[in-house]
């Protein structure tokens, strides 16, 4: 690679590392969304193979999201708004963060080197579209129920959650976020919680993809499994610092405009998706 060339992809990296700390202490999602087309392009501009492309960008997106999410939950959880009751109680088996860690795993490490990401990418698109729509035009106070429910719900909703969320290389605050407003968690606690949720996806899935990517050919250079240490070092670096930035940013917005501009950014990000996936 030409070094101008070398130049202005660490530029591109630098920005996105920007970003995707900012987002996550804004709207507790981890980045991803973000990060994932950028290594996309930077990975096929250094001539990754195209059979490891995408695996690579997904990998390497959730590896950084495990410092975006760890910082975010700390600083959301200093002022009160992470609900531990969801994310940890101490009946283990009723833990949504629990359940999606096992959906995470499971993703990354035997449905991903499996599965196109296309049609996940097209639902997952369709879904978050319809749920940005709530978010912006809907009534500030519609629920489905009163509280976030329990029972089968945390290992199935749970696991679903973490499950395509570790396909799609995302932090789940796209997906958490709107499950939980809906189930009449205020949204400062909603985007809280989403954080640690962020956390128990990007562990798991990490692990995952370097287990399932170890003696794959094709990777770029310097990667562990299917991640990138490159590609980590510089986005975890940079977004580490902004991460605080975002959180402090979300505490001095009001509720419905936080859901309002929340609501925006998953509509672009849903229609990038499905571009995406069509095209």
């Amino acid at each position: 690679m030409e070094p101008l060339t070398l130049f202005f992809l660490v530029l591109a990296l630098l920005a996105v590392a920007m970003i995707s700390g900012f987002a996550s202490g804004l709207f507790g999602i981890g980045g991803g969304a973000i990060m994932v087309p950028a290594l996309h392009y930077a990975f096929k501009a250094i001539g990754v193979a195209d059979q490891a492309v995408m695996h690579a960008a997904v990998a390497t997106s959730a590896a950084v999201i495990i410092v975006n999410s760890w910082r975010s939950v700390r600083k959301h959880a200093s002022r009160g708004s992470v609900d531990m009751e969801i994310l940890l109680p101490k009946q283990l088996w009723r833990s949504y963060g629990l359940w999606i860690g096992v959906g995470s795993f499971v993703a990354a490490s035997w449905i991903a080197p499996k599965l196109s990401g296309d049609v996940l990418t097209a639902l997952f698109a369709a879904i978050a579209f319809f749920v940005a729509l709530q978010f912006i035009f809907g009534r500030p106070d519609f629920v489905v129920r009163d509280t976030v429910p329990g029972g089968a719900a945390p290992p199935i909703v749970g696991s679903a959650v973490g499950g395509l969320s570790a396909l799609m290389g995302i932090g789940g605050g796209s997906l958490s976020v709107p499950l939980l407003s809906l189930c009449n968690v205020p949204i400062h606690r909603a985007i809280g919680t989403a954080s640690g949720f962020g956390l128990a996806i990007a562990v798991p899935a990490t692990v995952g993809f370097i287990f399932s990517g170890w003696d794959v050919s094709g990777r770029p250079a310097l990667s562990l499994g299917y991640v990138n240490l490159a590609g980590f070092a510089i986005i975890a670096g940079v977004s580490l610092f902004f991460v605080p930035l975002g959180v402090k940013s979300a505490h001095a917005l009001d509720s419905e405009k936080l859901k309002q501009i929340f609501g925006i950014c998953l509509m672009l990000v849903a229609l990038n998706m499905l571009r995406e996936s069509v095209f």
